[in-house]
């Protein structure tokens, strides 16, 4: 399922999210304009890759920088391709500007990234021995989608359901997309039973840690300001707590 269109409307403009979109798209830019071996070295370095954050004497020996941290923010920035980019913008671009106006910029700007965070430990924890680079901004985006299954669970989506080669489009609630979407995750996480070393290419636990983590994380970003969540009855914002 492809989603095309949510049905809740935005209040404030997603400063944020246009911040997002418009560094992927300029860092991607910057990586196709790089001959094949600096492209290489950059997504060594700036990817995350879990060897070199649970071995620290490989990662010598592999000839990494010892400050590692910076990957761990830098690898939501690098894509591998076209068509992993444009996913991942297509559906930041859906989901996170409601979730922005829940939050507000600078709250919204910390979930972010502190769910890419959280869905490269969960990744961590599943690929520990795995020298492959992770990159891409998939999972902070699953933890946006996460915090837009709780923040609006009377939402529904229009998606593309390709259906040998007839398009079915059709509007499904929000909650049935995300939760079949986060079930795929784990699921395809638990039969893969490899490491990205070895051939897989989707970091199905990154997407799951993600979406865990807005899903959780929510109520602390989203309580202290709500002015903006959306009430589907009276078609409107209002403040709401989400502590309860």
């Amino acid at each position: 399922m492809i989603p095309l269109k949510d049905n809740i409307p935005r209040i404030r403009r997603p400063v944020v999210v246009w911040i997002i979109f418009a560094l992927n798209l300029v860092v991607f830019l910057w990586e196709l304009s790089m001959p094949p071996r600096s492209l290489m070295a950059l997504l060594q370095e700036y990817g995350a890759v879990p060897m070199r954050f649970m071995n620290p004497e490989w990662a010598a020996w592999a000839g990494y920088p010892q400050n590692w941290w910076p990957a761990t923010v830098t690898y939501m920035f690098l894509h591998g391709g076209w068509l992993h980019i444009i996913l991942n913008m297509w559906v930041l671009w859906i989901f996170a500007d409601n979730v922005e106006d829940a939050m507000g910029h600078w709250r919204f700007a910390a979930f972010y990234l502190l769910s890419g965070l959280a869905a490269l430990g969960l990744h961590v924890v599943f690929n520990a021995d795995s020298k492959m680079p992770v990159i891409g901004a998939s999972g902070a985006i699953a933890g946006v989608m996460g915090a837009y299954f709780r923040l609006f669970p009377q939402a529904r989506v229009i998606v593309l359901i390709p259906l040998l080669f007839i398009p079915w489009i059709v509007e499904i609630p929000a909650v049935v997309f995300l939760g079949l979407w986060f079930l795929m995750q784990v699921s395809s996480g638990l039969l893969s039973g490899t490491n990205l070393a070895d051939g897989q290419s989707v970091a199905w636990w990154a997407h799951a840690g993600g979406f865990i983590f807005g899903m959780l994380l929510v109520r602390v970003f989203g309580k202290l300001d709500c002015r903006y969540c959306y009430l589907p009855e009276s078609r409107s914002y209002e403040r709401r707590d989400l502590s309860g």
